[in-house]
């Protein structure tokens, strides 16, 4: 396993190397016709399912737990490298792609030592697990010159939940004006979106003994450590702060991301969040009633727990006109109006041509930490069970120092980004 300072070094060097051929720089050079190959670090349940994805070649994995490797590798037909570390993933010369499917905290930490290495990424969502770190995320692609992919893809294909409707003709009816402006967007279970409260967290956890086939050290990295219990730990992680941030931080961006695109908001961020909720647990997420963001030109995405609110609702709210879940608008004649109106800009959906071709991918680290954002502002206000005031530009809360410290939070010793 390499150390702190091996690897710093190593990545250090490899940043210093731009575009040569591949036979002079091994696997990190991608010509077009070539396949790419990807390394996962986190290979529980999500990584496992995505060990097969279109044009890529796995040939490494990592955990630390050593059950989801050997479940891992018995599908994989190939002989692929196995690692505990994720910094020797990312230092394999094979590896084209590093796909992150670990816990968010450990996001922001693998996907900057990856661009550092040349590395492109797919990361699953949320993409951090705090506001600063995506700020960081940013800059790093930004300056390694990285591809970056966040894992939801409501915004360009598939239906979106119980709206019945692909995002386009949403994004199309927006746009035109039809609605009217400002919107106000309602995410609940009465226009199709299931907030999945059973990823709560335990406010009493009895200290377990490690399993021996786990590094629990290791698997809280950067996070408090707090003695090991499984309940924090593979499948019900989500319901601890420390690690993500409950019903929101597990669908938050797969339904606020659309939003998002379809308003217009990808360079900018809600300007108010206030929140209904019960008294959060230090350590444990809960529930909520509703969490509502305001943006500066009035336009508000509103977030509905479980069965609050009133089932009428429509899903989107203007002045002129409303839309219902299974995409039903009441404005008259409102598909043969909106067929005189353009069509939404095509964007780059394809990950690996985005890759071969350096283009942005159609959700990348930019527009995709913006919607990060969104979740994030909602967990920092149920934390604190109040209003907060957030300047978009400056991406911190406004004369907030105790909502601030949850923008940029501490990470234990080592590790540091």
């Amino acid at each position: 396993m390499t150390t702190r300072r091996e690897f710093l070094k190593t990545v250090a060097s490899l940043a210093a190397i731009t575009v040569v051929p591949r036979h002079v720089l091994g696997r990190g050079y991608v010509a077009p016709s070539d396949q790419l190959t990807k390394g996962i670090i986190g290979v529980g349940a999500m990584g496992r399912g995505h060990i097969n994805y279109g044009n890529t070649r796995l040939v490494a994995i990592c955990d630390v737990d050593k059950n989801h490797l050997q479940q891992a590798a018995s599908l994989v037909p190939d002989k692929v490298a196995q690692y505990h570390d994720f910094r020797d993933l990312i230092l394999d010369k094979n590896v084209d792609i590093v796909h992150i499917a670990t816990p968010p905290h450990w996001h922001a930490i693998m996907a900057i030592e990856a661009a550092k290495a040349g590395k492109d990424i797919w990361c699953e969502k949320p993409m951090t697990r705090t506001i600063g770190e995506g700020k960081r995320v940013v800059e790093a692609m930004n300056h390694y010159g990285r591809i970056f992919r966040l894992n939801t893809w409501f915004r360009f294909k598939d239906s979106f939940y119980g709206l019945g409707s692909p995002v386009k003709p949403l994004k199309k009816l927006v746009q035109s004006g039809m609605l009217g402006w400002p919107l106000k967007v309602t995410i609940s279970k009465h226009t199709g979106f299931d907030w999945k409260f059973y990823w709560v967290g335990k406010e009493k956890l009895e200290t377990q003994p490690i399993p021996a086939e786990l590094d629990y050290d290791f698997w809280l990295g950067p996070a408090p450590y707090k003695p090991y219990n499984a309940h924090r730990v593979h499948q019900t992680f989500r319901g601890y702060w420390d690690y993500d941030g409950g019903g929101l931080g597990d669908m938050g961006q797969h339904y606020i991301d659309p939003v998002q695109y379809i308003l217009g908001k990808d360079e900018t961020s809600p300007v108010k969040v206030e929140v209904d909720a019960p008294q959060q647990h230090y350590d444990a997420a809960g529930t909520w009633r509703s969490i509502t963001y305001t943006y500066e030109d009035g336009c508000q995405i509103v977030l509905w727990g479980d069965d609050f609110g009133n089932p009428g609702t429509p899903y989107i709210a203007g002045p002129k006109g409303n839309v219902y879940k299974n995409f039903v608008c009441d404005i008259p004649d409102w598909e043969k109006k909106l067929a005189g109106f353009p069509d939404p800009e095509p964007q780059h959906t394809d990950f690996m041509e985005c890759i071969k071709n350096r283009q942005k991918f159609a959700l990348n680290e930019m527009n995709g930490h913006r919607s990060s954002t969104i979740v994030n502002m909602g967990v920092a206000a149920l934390r604190l069970n109040r209003t907060l005031h957030f300047d978009p530009v400056k991406q911190l809360f406004i004369n907030d120092d105790a909502a601030n410290l949850l923008v940029n939070q501490p990470m234990r010793a080592p590790w540091n980004i």
